[in-house]
């Protein structure tokens, strides 16, 4: 028996190491990972953001990470406490400060995809919503 089974597992193991072998296993696992491409090539063109989007949107996927739970210091959204000296200075202020970033809060919040209008948009809603 013990026979047998070294004889399957050695045949497993031959038909295994065969597949992997073969000419389109070796290329799908030597593909490059990226490319390189220069400023100006249609390879290197990021997709432009489709157009303005929504405040509430953009708090739920960049924001609220820091803003919902109080990381690092950030105002919770509804903390009228923690808010209101931000808004005394103004509420450009706090737009520029979203935008170029403060203290831990990294430029534009770190939203990627966002425009500088989006991220005033979305600092009005936070500030609206937490007066």
């Amino acid at each position: 028996m013990r026979v047998i089974s070294a004889v399957v597992i050695t045949l497993l193991l031959a038909v295994s190491v065969h597949a992997a072998m073969d000419d389109k296993s070796i290329k799908a696992r030597t593909m490059p990972v990226g490319q390189v491409c220069v400023e100006g090539d249609a390879c290197g063109a990021a997709a432009a953001p489709a157009g303005p989007q929504e405040p509430a949107d953009i708090y739920s996927s960049a924001c609220a990470a820091c803003h919902g739970s109080g990381a690092l210091g950030a105002p919770k959204l509804g903390d009228a406490a923690a808010w209101a000296p931000r808004i005394d200075k103004g509420i450009d202020t706090i737009i520029a400060n979203a935008i170029n970033g403060i203290n831990s809060m990294p430029a534009m919040g770190a939203c990627a995809s966002c425009s500088e209008d989006d991220i005033a948009a979305t600092v009005k809603y936070m500030a609206e919503n937490s007066q």
